[in-house]
């Protein structure tokens, strides 16, 4: 039998990170630069990469609207070290972490933090070092 040297899900080291203005375009070219950097991560399934391609579009466009501050930049972060994909965004704005919050009805924004918590397996937000803070989300990679 042949032995191949084909990753298995599940083992992956790698790490990426960018700072990115906190604007719409910032948060879109989050996403972009995301899916980019997932697609030649051979080790992370479809379905993971296209879960955390959402988790960074609600995160990063979280920090370009709630996070901005005027001259200061927000950091997207992704680690991939072992049988977990992490997601990280930092921005500037400490003074308040993000929570749940019941959307109107009739809302049209509100539910972003209800798809992360849909598509990840964990995740939670942190401050520090001041002014930061940091909101993550975890996705395991299934093991093949």
């Amino acid at each position: 039998m042949k032995e191949t040297n084909a990753p298995r899900f599940g083992t992956c080291t790698a790490r990426f990170g960018v700072l990115l203005s906190p604007t719409p375009r910032g948060a879109r070219l989050a996403r972009l630069l995301a899916v980019e950097w997932l697609r030649t991560r051979h080790v992370v399934p479809y379905r993971v990469a296209e879960a955390a391609a959402q988790v960074v579009a609600e995160l990063a466009a979280n920090a370009a609207t709630h996070g901005r501050v005027a001259g200061r930049s927000f950091r997207l972060t992704l680690l991939c070290d072992g049988g977990v994909l992490r997601v990280e965004v930092t921005d500037t704005r400490a003074d308040e972490l993000p929570h749940h919050r019941p959307p109107a009805p009739d809302a049209e924004s509100g539910r972003g933090l209800l798809l992360v918590e849909a598509l990840a397996d964990r995740w939670g937000a942190g401050a520090g070092p001041a002014p930061q803070k940091t909101v993550w989300a975890e996705l395991d990679l299934p093991l093949s």
